[in-house]
């Protein structure tokens, strides 16, 4: 594996892969900045290990960024009765634009299943349409649709603690 080609995958995928962080972490630049530069460290490491890239080397990335966030909000608690407004009826946004909102997002999505979690980060952060979640998860639409409808009740229920009362009846 040269340099040259490793070179070459990150400039085909940096900006993609700041903008998956970026919206996972609620713009907080400093995290995402640093889960993009932990990230590539890790790619450049096993990648010259093994001696060459993954077949997906973009898809190898994020993964790999998913679970540094992942581990970075696991050790953070949100507090309770925020001023955060979170959106968790389906067709809304789910809202992780401020560092507040994502850590609130991420506590709940880390206690989540995994298959809930998967779908809602599908829908409200990568913005892929139930069509495309059903192809790529081997679903029919309408399983996609209920897992939706059943991972943002959970979320609800799971979240509602840490927000005031006419946010988390939304």
């Amino acid at each position: 594996m040269s340099d040259e080609e490793i070179l070459a995958v990150y400039r085909e995928s940096v900006d993609s892969l700041y903008g998956f962080v970026s919206r996972r972490t609620g713009g907080e630049r400093q995290l995402a900045e640093d889960v993009v530069q932990e990230t590539w460290v890790r790619a450049v490491y096993d990648w010259r290990r093994r001696g060459k890239t993954p077949n997906q080397p973009e898809a190898w990335l994020k993964t790999v960024a998913r679970r540094l966030i992942q581990q970075h909000y696991r050790r953070r608690r949100p507090a309770t009765n925020q001023e955060t407004p979170l959106a968790l009826q389906e067709g809304e946004a789910m809202d992780a634009g401020t560092p507040e909102a994502a850590v609130l997002v991420h506590y709940g999505l880390a206690r989540l299943s995994k298959r809930h979690a998967a779908v809602l980060e599908a829908f409200h952060f990568d913005g892929r349409g139930v069509e495309d979640i059903a192809r790529s998860f081997g679903l029919s639409a309408r399983a996609v649709e209920g897992r939706l409808r059943r991972a943002r009740q959970s979320l609800s229920r799971i979240l509602a603690p840490f927000l005031r009362p006419e946010e988390s009846a939304s």
